[in-house]
């Protein structure tokens, strides 16, 4: 009984084949035909058994089932993975049986295809339209897994799409491939014209250095992105409002490179988050110590203690940035919002003491202090930045409220021709 079962499963066998390769020969003439819709029937038949298929049958399948993706793609892009996975299974099949048959003839047809999808990529890149270029540029990626800076491109896509799971899929692929960005560029002076010139390989360039056509030859290399990369990590989860992750990935990030002051910035502002405010402390002197003489660093610093309700503090960074940079418009704006925060305190005092004028007057004169104190700080910013309708709609507040009648009446003249 046992031998007429296997008989029985081995005649089975001998007939699914048979009926495979006839589905093949289908969608081979169909394909001929440019009948695309046929021939994707005919491969669907015949995928269930491809497992069992010697390796021969299985190149011709996936050259097939790749062929008939691409074409049927150009007007389903949502068959790319489907063609991606045919060349790749394809090329990984022949390289395993020594042959190039379908490799040869399939090879073309996928530059094509890439060459296609990575100028839709790029043209929704540049037009601003990340929602399709993530999609895009991770196809060629898929298509061409070689080519991992496609996928560092999706990946940065993705994100200004403002879809944090999608780029944090991207960016954890390239941190699991061991992904760096480096590029090594050859280049030389054309003698003739003065012109820098870009070669496209070592070889190139060592073949130009026997030539007197060119001098100045140069090996230039870029930096790794790789601790960009993790960095990246860490800012989808802190979108993602996963504070834990976010600093496991920031940690991983500053062990490559630990003076990155961005880096530190962004870890303490999750110690922050997790109300570790020792850590905080640490890592803020850390980074001066690393970077005294960088005025965003204070300028940051001045809006995370802000933040924090420390306006003392704000107000000494501030005043350290525009220290460091007496242009640092958004420092004068922040300095004097930090002058004013007193105002609301002084505000409420005068509502609870109108009945008492005495009172009253000693808290309008204070007041008025204070916005002589912020006046000078917004004027910097206003000479700085004269179409900032903000600056202006304050300082003619201050203005008022100060009783500088005519400075308040230049100021309404400027906000009027903005408005």
């Amino acid at each position: 009984m046992k031998k007429q079962l296997l008989v029985l499963f081995a005649f089975f066998l001998s007939v699914a084949t048979f009926a495979q390769k006839n589905e093949l020969k289908a969608a081979e003439k169909a394909i001929k035909k440019n009948d695309y819709a046929t021939a994707q029937a005919s491969i669907k038949q015949a995928k269930p058994l491809i497992e069992i298929a010697d390796d021969k049958t299985k190149a011709k399948f996936y050259y097939l089932h790749a062929m008939t993706c691409t074409e049927m793609s150009k007007s389903n892009p949502a068959l790319y993975p489907n063609a991606a996975e045919a060349y790749n299974n394809l090329f990984e099949i022949e390289k395993k049986m020594g042959s190039t048959k379908y490799t040869e003839l399939a090879e073309p047809k996928l530059n094509v295809l890439i060459s296609d999808v990575s100028a839709k990529g790029i043209k929704s890149y540049q037009d601003k339209d990340y929602a399709n270029a993530k999609d895009e540029l991770y196809q060629v990626y898929l298509l061409s897994p070689r080519d991992t800076a496609y996928l560092e491109y999706a990946a940065n896509s993705a994100y200004l799409a403002k879809d944090y799971e999608g780029a944090l899929n991207y960016f954890t692929q390239l941190k699991d491939v061991g992904y760096t960005g480096i590029i090594t560029e050859y280049s030389a002076k054309n003698t003739e014209t003065g012109e820098k010139e870009v070669f496209s390989s070592k070889e190139q360039s060592d073949l130009m250095r026997k030539s007197k056509s060119y001098s100045d030859f140069k090996t230039t290399t870029s930096e790794s992105k790789k601790p960009a990369v993790i960095k990246n990590i860490a800012f989808s989860h802190i979108e993602l409002g996963d504070t834990d992750k976010a600093l496991a990935a920031v940690k991983d990030a500053r062990k490559i490179d630990p003076e990155d002051v961005g880096l530190i910035l962004t870890e303490a502002n999750l110690h922050i988050k997790l109300e570790n405010k020792d850590e905080f402390a640490r890592l803020m002197k850390e980074a001066i110590e690393l970077d005294p003489n960088n005025p965003t660093l204070y300028y940051n610093l001045g809006v995370i203690s802000a933040e924090q309700g420390d306006v003392e503090k704000a107000k000494e960074y501030y005043r350290k940035a525009i220290e460091i940079n007496p242009d640092y418009t958004d420092a004068y704006v922040n300095l004097g919002s930090a002058i004013l925060e007193d105002d609301k305190k002084l505000v409420e005092e005068m509502n609870e003491n109108l009945n008492d004028f005495d009172k009253y007057d000693k808290i309008k004169a204070k007041q008025v202090v204070l916005y002589k104190e912020a006046i000078p700080v917004y004027e910097k910013a206003y000479e700085l930045k004269p179409d900032d309708i903000d600056t202006v709609r304050v300082l003619m507040s201050l203005y008022e409220n100060a009783e500088m009648d005519a400075k308040f009446s230049d100021m309404k003249k400027v906000y009027d021709s903005m408005k």
